[in-house]
């Protein structure tokens, strides 16, 4: 009898558990929802989906490449936008934040890439809307998006966003914290996984359009089983898909059950998981199983 309410207790916790964690509310999924799939596989870790320059640049944006239509973003997030310096143990950082600065329910990072700035991540009307989406995705559930310059892609530039990502756990201890990596910027991700410190704070990785590191497989945050995603463009002149696929494939084969996903983009190029990626169902995966 007193094994049996146990066990009930047990299976209460864990449902109450899986209940509340949190996902993210819709937010104009269907103009951002992928417009058709080629394949999928790994269980539906790997989907392989369809773009068209025509359809996806030409016909959603008002202006290509510079300006998405209208009906693709929400300025209301910019009620909390603010252009701010955070000081570290590591120096100060410049940031543009929008949302909650303290108690936030969620913390998603961009870092850009080579020749980009904090201002990157925070366009509303390039990438056809997709960082208005983000932001608009972390406002609306009491969370908190923040772009930071950078110092560089090596040592200093990885103190730096670790002394941020520390700040940012200090000010909201419950949010998951992701960390979104465009270009070049994904070194810094992988840094960031290698430093046991950093990797305590951090719940997830998304690289988009970048590099591999075989380090990776090993480090605190791999360990610690964060989960990754890639976002590639089988047309990437600056890193290819092949390769970022076969690293994507070693982390699975290295631990079969490790939460890894690979969205490539057919006929993308080397900006369009920035573009493309499903913000949404990204991070409602990630709020799932991150630890």
């Amino acid at each position: 009898m007193i094994r049996t309410f146990f066990l009930g207790a047990l299976a209460f916790v864990w449902l109450v558990g899986a209940a509340s964690a949190l996902q993210l509310e819709p937010y104009k999924d269907e103009l951002f929802a992928y417009p058709g799939i080629l394949n999928t596989g790994d269980g539906g870790d790997y989907v392989v989906v369809d773009y068209n320059e025509m359809r996806d640049i030409n016909g959603r944006d008002q202006v290509p490449e510079r300006r998405v239509r209208q009906n693709y973003v929400s300025l209301q997030p910019k009620r909390t936008q603010k252009d701010l310096v955070v000081t570290t143990d590591k120096g100060t950082v410049k940031v543009v934040a929008a949302g909650k600065l303290d108690g936030a329910s969620v913390i998603t990072v961009y870092l850009h890439g080579q020749g980009g700035s904090r201002q990157q991540g925070m366009n509303d009307f390039t990438f056809g809307g997709n960082f208005n989406r983000l932001k608009n995705l972390m406002v609306r559930n009491d969370g908190l998006y923040v772009t930071p310059d950078f110092s560089d892609f090596g040592d200093k530039g990885e103190a730096e966003i670790a002394g941020l990502i520390s700040y940012l756990k200090s000010q909201s201890p419950q949010a998951k914290i992701f960390v979104a990596c465009g270009s070049m910027g994904g070194s810094l991700c992988w840094r960031l996984a290698e430093d046991a410190k950093a990797a305590a704070n951090i719940s997830g990785l998304i690289i988009l359009g970048s590099l591999w590191d075989d380090g990776f497989i090993g480090s605190p945050a791999f360990t610690r089983r964060i989960p990754v995603f890639f976002g590639h463009g089988s047309r990437d002149p600056a890193f290819g898909v092949d390769k970022q696929e076969a690293f994507y494939r070693k982390i699975r084969q290295t631990s079969r059950s490790y939460p890894a996903r690979f969205h490539r983009f057919e006929n993308g190029n080397h900006g369009t998981p920035i573009r493309m990626t499903d913000w949404r169902n990204t991070l409602n995966w990630m709020l799932s199983i991150a630890p």
